[in-house]
């Protein structure tokens, strides 16, 4: 599968295979706007984040699960999982490398491609 990818250098080995391992399991079911930012200038949290969009709330779970089951078939065990109960928007904490998986109303509201991508916005404005 072919995801956008915000990643200035080369990750870990390791990194690297899952986020590779995440990537198919996300392309093996059609996810949608699949992309991959390198997080590293900004946390301390993972090295990636893979964000994807569901057509549904079936779809989104469906995408959730095989990203976990494909994780534990390449010797990944998931540090946990977030969300799956609504299906609107999960996440899976891969260690070193965090999926987003959600419907495209809940990716477009949260945009966390703005927030996570270096330099993407100079400053974020509070409402009052």
């Amino acid at each position: 599968m072919k995801a956008e990818s915000h990643a200035p250098d080369s990750h870990s080995p390791e990194t690297q295979a899952l986020v590779d391992t995440a990537l198919a399991a996300l392309g093996d079911l059609k996810a949608k706007d699949v992309v991959s930012i390198d997080v590293r200038p900004l946390t301390s949290l993972a090295d990636v984040m893979v964000i994807a969009s569901g057509t549904s709330s079936r779809h989104v779970k469906s995408l959730a699960d095989n990203v976990v089951v494909k994780s534990k078939e390449a010797g990944f065990k998931p540090l946990g999982q977030e969300g799956e109960k609504d299906g609107e928007w999960i996440l899976i904490d891969l260690a070193g490398v965090i999926v987003h998986v959600m419907l495209p109303a809940t990716r477009a509201f949260y945009d966390l491609e703005r927030l996570w991508t270096p330099g993407a916005s100079s400053h974020i404005t509070a409402r009052s």
